[in-house]
């Protein structure tokens, strides 16, 4: 007896291990600057999320967004750094947004094109990933 085998999507936009290599190397003259002109000591390259925590912040922002008045279609992954105020001060780092489409506006589709989407006004973000070890590390860790 054979166990049924479900297919699982396949994302778009995957990329390789050695386009992800590419697109890190490309980065390093921005970091570079970042680092040496800006902050005078090795910035973050990376933020890391625990799987767990993401999947509980994809539940919550669905539900967040139906709250609002939206429909959660997306994430957007936004770069920022730390305020001088907190200890991880001028550290770089990357926060997500939800994104989505009024649930009033009935000329827009979840399928149409991703410019479409729009930050959901008052919907909470996710931050305070765990930087690289060290914080400048390059892909891969």
């Amino acid at each position: 007896m054979s166990k049924d085998k479900t297919e699982v999507p396949v994302p778009k936009g995957l990329i390789t291990p050695e386009q992800a290599k590419v697109l890190d190397t490309a980065y390093n003259s921005r970091h570079t600057l970042i680092s040496e002109k800006l902050l005078g000591r090795p910035d973050n390259r990376s933020t890391w999320y625990a799987l767990e925590n993401i999947e509980a912040y994809l539940v919550y922002a669905k539900n967040q967004a139906k709250a609002l008045g939206y429909t959660l279609d997306g994430i957007r992954i936004y770069e920022g750094a730390y305020p001088a105020e907190q200890k991880e001060e001028g550290y770089t780092t990357m926060f997500i947004m939800p994104t989505g489409v009024s649930d009033t506006c009935k000329t827009k589709s979840l399928k149409s094109d991703p410019s479409d989407s729009e930050d959901i006004p008052g919907g909470n973000g996710l931050n305070m990933g765990s930087g690289g070890v060290p914080p400048e590390a390059n892909y891969p860790q």
